[in-house]
Formats: C-alpha cells, sequence, structure tokens
C-alpha cells in the first residue's frame, strides 16, 4: 500500500493523480510500468497505492527454511496467491546468517538460487507480505530477525505503515511453538503499524480435524518437521493454499475499496 497512516483509506478521501512513471520491478518479477497513482491523506499522512500496469497486486512470500519445510509452504502459498485473479506472489529469501562450514555441520541442504534475497528497502513495493520461518525456542529463526533488524529506515518513515501481513511457520514438534512463533513476531509488525491479517479457522473442518497429526493454527499455515526427515502432509500444504488465497483477498478488497 505505499506510505500509509495504518488504516485503510475511505472511499470519499481519495484523489487520483494520473502519472506516467515508470518503477523498477522488485528482484524476480517482470518488469512493470505504473499508469496511475492515487494519494489519499489519512490522519495526516498520505497512503500512495500504484496500480501497475499489468493490473496486478503484489504479495511477496519472504521466507527462511533450512531444511526445506517452510520452502515448501511457501511454493504451495504462492500458487493460493496466483490462483486470485489480479493478484501475483513473488517468492524471497532472507539472507542466510550462518557460514557455509556451520550449515556443513548442520546438514543443511544448498539453498535454491532461483529465488532472490530480498533486500528490506523492496518490502515498500508489495502490496501485502506472507512471512515464513522457522521456530527457536518458540520465536522466529535468527536469520528473520536479522532481516527485520534491518528494516530500520523503513521504520523511521513509517513506510511500511497499514500494509497487511501474516505469517506461517516451522515446528519441530507439536509443542514447538506453532502458535507463539508467530505471536511473538507480531511486535515487528507492530512497530511498523502493519496489520497482521491472521487465517482465524477460515480453512474450516480442516482445522477441526483430529485424524492426523498436523501444523497450523488460527494464526497461520505451519508444518510439523519432527527430526528433519519428517515432510509437510497435503493438509497442511493445502491450509499453506488456503493462506495464500486468504491474504491475496484479503490485499484486493483492500485496494479496491481504496
Amino acid at each position: 500500500m505505499g506510505k500509509g497512516g495504518g488504516c485503510a483509506p475511505s472511499k470519499k478521501q481519495k484523489e487520483g493523480v494520473v502519472t506516467g512513471n515508470t518503477t523498477a520491478a522488485p528482484s524476480g518479477s517482470r518488469e512493470t510500468t505504473v499508469t496511475s497513482k492515487e494519494t489519499v491523506d489519512v490522519a495526516d499522512s498520505t497512503v500512495v497505492v500504484e496500480k501497475l500496469s499489468d493490473g496486478s497486486l503484489k504479495v511477496f512470500i519472504v521466507f527462511y527454511s533450512m531444511y526445506g519445510h517452510v520452502e515448501s509452504l511457501a511454493k504451495r502459498m504462492k500458487k493460493g496467491v496466483d490462483g486470485i485473479d489480479g493478484v501475483e506472489a513473488v517468492l524471497y529469501r532472507v539472507a542466510e546468517t550462518l557460514s557455509q562450514e556451520v550449515l556443513g555441520k548442520m546438514h543443511a541442504p544448498p539453498k535454491d538460487e532461483s529465488y532472490p534475497i530480498i533486500t528490506a528497502d523492496e518490502l515498500e513495493k508489495a502490496d501485502g507480505v506472507l512471512f515464513g520461518f522457522p521456530t527457536r525456542y518458540g520465536t522466529m529463526a535468527a536469520q528473520m530477525k536479522a532481516f527485520f533488524d534491518s528494516t530500520g529506515g523503513l521504520w523511521k518513515e513509517q513506510k511500511l505503515a497499514g500494509k497487511p501481513a501474516g505469517f506461517f511457520v516451522s515446528t519441530g514438534t507439536q509443542g514447538g511453538g506453532q502458535e507463539t512463533t508467530a505471536w511473538t513476531a507480531i511486535t515487528q509488525l507492530a512497530h511498523h503499524g502493519m496489520l497482521f491479517v491472521p487465517i482465524g479457522y477460515t480453512f474450516g473442518a480442516g482445522m477441526f480435524n483430529m485424524d492426523e497429526v498436523k501444523g497450523g493454527s488460527p494464526y497461520g499455515a505451519g508444518v510439523y518437521a519432527g527430526d528433519g526427515s519428517r515432510q509437510a502432509s497435503e493438509t497442511e500444504l493445502s491450509l499453506a493454499e488456503h493462506q495464500g488465497k486468504y491474504m491475496a483477498s484479503i490485499v484486493k478488497r483492500m485496494l479496491a475499496s481504496s
């Protein structure tokens, strides 16, 4: 949503401004041209909504995955986002903070280099963001925290205020932090003035089925990694796809009403 004052603008407040500016596309996505721009006064601040020439809104899926569990959710989540007309998902990794020597001792597989590493400034280009990360003692992994720590410049000018955001996680066990990992991450959004979008129980029966072990919670999709050998189940992947669709729908609804 661009620069904002932390709430969704109303229809009565907007003032359309037609421009012919061209903006650089985020890494990993096609080049786009901004054909119109709307400025909206909200609580003494200005929300700038850039509409792209291809008509699509962008949901960034920003994740850290050491063993591939979070990555599997991210891929399926992209399918969900892309399934909503007019919305496109872009996958990004955050930078690794561990050395190759340490990663080797931890038996971490090589990263997929096809996913670009995101920088903090690129977040401003997103219309919505889904952050994915494994747990470390009930909170986000250090790699994701390091990325959030790099967003001080955006925080200073509140450039992320008003953007919707959500979380998805991976834990080793059922008591490993499926809820607390997302819950403790909400503080990052609060300081930026971002809008936390939980999925609640919108997945329906899939949230209540007790016939299998599965990750996920009202806070967002999740996967149990066990000792690392367990892969995401179809139920866990379906929940991730649902979250992608849900977030894309929220983003589309918010910007359509602005």
